[in-house]
């Protein structure tokens, strides 16, 4: 039987299986913490690893943001080795996961665009150079201005189940520069219709008029769903993310959006990269977790040995 996530010791974690990670999720009811990391600058500490702090602070899951699967590096391993993901899965002992863009470039944004590399864009390549790699999962989502639609979100899901082996996050935090809702009811459907196992949600507080009651709404139609199924490894997820920059705010603001989400019912609370360097202050994160699980649960997953 899968152990729920809280009670795991980095070789439960590192061993599990896509769906065996899904419901030792599920099973940790609203407390696992997503932290994200941007692989391009340079980490906080020198000799360190942005995901071994994010580690330190209490993140059970790692997302590298800005890396490209054709060119594989994450700042703070050797440039020469040619496998960053296994590495930090061995220094961290979490799973590790990556963001892949589904970009539209039949849409204007609404501000300057930006422009990505092939490698961190989603399709059938990237996929594929994510399985070598080794990723445990992937997030189907946007950057500011990289112009990701949910249409193109949703059509990535569709390939991403058919040629990736992990699990696969999907949804925007704010708008990537397209003027469309970034969530609502029909997408959240067609999110899970398509294929997702996790459906990513803004943070309450983190973009304009998105409130506790509209992610509740939204939450309990993956709920629904969730009870309309027998096989517990058919479940999807629910994520909450602070993707505003607000990862820098103070730790009484990061403890009330987490408090929010998780009255919500979402079964992953991520936290962005916008701090200093491409990581959240690790404060916060560590106020995140103690929020969502207490200090018993937080001291646990941040002083367990990887050794175990």
């Amino acid at each position: 039987m899968t152990k729920r996530l809280l009670n795991c010791d980095a070789s439960d974690l590192l061993a599990m299986s896509r769906d065996e990670l899904k419901l030792s999720i599920y099973a940790s009811e609203g407390r696992t913490v997503l932290a994200e990391t941007a692989v391009v600058k340079e980490p906080i500490i020198d000799g360190l690893t942005n995901g071994e702090i994010a580690k330190f602070a209490g993140a059970d899951l790692l997302l590298l943001n800005a890396f490209d699967v054709e060119k594989p590096a994450i700042s703070g391993i050797d440039s020469a080795d040619e496998q960053p993901v296994r590495t930090l899965r061995k220094l961290t002992g979490r799973p590790v996961g990556a963001n892949l863009e589904p970009v539209d470039d039949t849409r204007k944004t609404m501000d300057e665009k930006e422009e990505i590399g092939a490698g961190r864009k989603a399709n059938t390549a990237t996929f594929a150079k994510a399985n070598e790699l080794g990723l445990d999962f992937i997030c189907l989502t946007g950057n500011p201005g990289t112009g990701v639609t949910n249409e193109a979100i949703c059509h990535s899901i569709i390939q991403a189940r058919k040629h990736f082996n992990g699990l696969i996050i999907a949804g925007k935090m704010h708008s990537s520069g397209i003027d469309e809702p970034i969530i609502d009811e029909e997408t959240v459907q067609a999110f899970i219709k398509a294929g997702a196992d996790i459906i990513l949600f803004p943070a309450v507080y983190t973009v304009p008029k998105f409130r506790e009651e509209d992610l509740m709404k939204l939450v309990e139609i993956v709920h629904v769903h969730n009870r309309s199924v027998d096989d517990p490894a058919r479940k999807v997820l629910t994520l909450s993310a602070i993707g505003t920059s607000q990862e820098s705010s103070s730790k009484e603001v990061v403890q009330k959006i987490a408090l929010a989400c998780k009255a919500c019912g979402v079964d992953i609370q991520h936290i962005g990269d916008a701090g200093f360097s491409g990581l959240a202050l690790y404060q916060n994160i560590d106020a995140l977790g103690n929020a969502i699980r207490g200090e018993r649960h937080q001291l646990r997953m941040r002083a367990k040995s990887i050794l175990r």
